[in-house]
């Protein structure tokens, strides 16, 4: 019982500091960016109860839509330091284009179910997408 605990314990800290390494860190931005991709999955799902629409194929796809925003998070990070040998230019620009996308997902999600939005909201996040050339 106690070597499965530490293979356990093992595991997760293999798996947490890869995710660290591929990932550049948990800094500020992503924090803000695993936030806003949990708000916007539960938002959707919010959505999806009140339109009786709920759907375990489209929330599969939901939850790989999400997996692949870091993914690319992780590419971005590796181009950064191994290709560009710099800073995190190029990885801090994926997030910014992801949280703009997710942020406004958001605001969407939240007028679908009937919820009203501030308008300096959806001004900045509108903001942010279009400075970063977001595309939805």
């Amino acid at each position: 019982m106690k070597s499965t605990i530490e293979l356990a314990k093992a595991t997760f800290a293999a798996i947490g500091g890869f995710l660290g390494w591929y990932l550049g860190g948990l800094d500020g931005f992503l924090y803000a960016l695993i936030a806003f991709v949990v708000v916007d999955y539960l938002t959707g799902v919010m959505c999806a109860v009140t339109d009786k629409t709920l759907s375990s194929k489209i929330g599969a796809k939901g939850i790989v839509k999400k997996v692949l925003i870091f993914t690319l998070v992780g590419l971005g990070h590796i181009i950064d330091r191994q290709v560009l040998g710099q800073a995190q230019a190029i990885r801090t620009a994926v997030i910014f284009f992801y949280l703009s996308n997710e942020g406004i997902s958001i605001l969407e999600n939240a007028a679908a179910i009937g919820l009203p939005v501030p308008d300096k909201l959806k001004d900045v996040l509108a903001r942010l997408h279009e400075s970063k050339g977001g595309t939805s």
